[in-house]
C-alpha cells in the first residue's frame, strides 16, 4: 500500500505471472511486473535474449525483436493487470483476449541485451472490455507505443 496515495501497489514475479495468464515459453513475453496498481496501470519487464526463437529468422545477421512481439508484451502486461484487478481469475478458466490494436508506432529497434519496460494504463472499462494505452521503453527511450483493447472471456 502506498502510504501517500492509499493505493495498493504490487509486484509480480514470473511464477506468479504464469499463474495469472496462460502463456508459456516461447510466447511468454513478460519476465516480471514491477509496478501494479489494481484497475489502473502496470509496468512489466522483458529481458530480451538472443536465445529467443524469433531471432533465428528476424534477422539472422542483425537480430531485432519483431514489433508484433513488442505489442504482445504490452498485451500480456495488460492481461496481468486485468488478472490482478479481477483476483477471482487466479485458477479460473477465464482468459483475456486481444480485441484490437490501434495507433501502433515503432520508434527504435529492440535488440538482444535490452531490458524493455512495458507501461500499460487502463483508459476505459465497460463490462468485460478493457481499453489500454501501452508504451515500451529501453533505457528511458520510447521504442514502441499502441492503444489496444482486450476482453475477459470464459475459457
Amino acid at each position: 500500500m502506498n502510504e501517500t496515495t492509499g493505493i495498493e501497489v504490487g509486484t509480480v514475479d514470473v511464477l506468479q505471472i504464469m499463474q495469472m495468464i496462460p502463456h508459456r515459453y516461447p510466447m511468454l513475453m513478460v519476465d516480471r511486473v514491477v509496478e501494479l496498481v489494481a484497475d489502473q496501470s502496470a509496468v512489466g519487464i522483458k529481458n530480451v535474449s538472443i536465445n529467443e526463437p524469433h531471432f533465428v529468422g528476424h534477422f539472422p545477421t542483425r537480430p531485432i525483436m519483431p514489433g508484433v512481439m513488442i505489442v504482445e508484451a504490452m498485451a500480456q502486461t495488460a492481461a496481468v493487470l486485468v488478472a490482478y484487478s479481477e483476483r477471482e481469475l487466479a485458477g479460473s478458466n477465464r482468459l483475456v483476449y486481444f480485441l484490437s490494436i490501434e495507433n501502433a508506432r515503432f520508434r527504435k529497434p529492440v535488440v538482444p541485451g535490452d531490458t524493455m519496460r512495458i507501461h500499460v494504463t487502463k483508459t476505459h472499462r465497460r463490462g468485460n472490455v478493457w481499453k489500454f494505452d501501452g508504451k515500451s521503453t529501453v533505457d528511458g527511450k520510447v521504442v514502441a507505443e499502441a492503444n489496444f483493447s482486450a476482453m475477459l472471456v470464459d475459457g
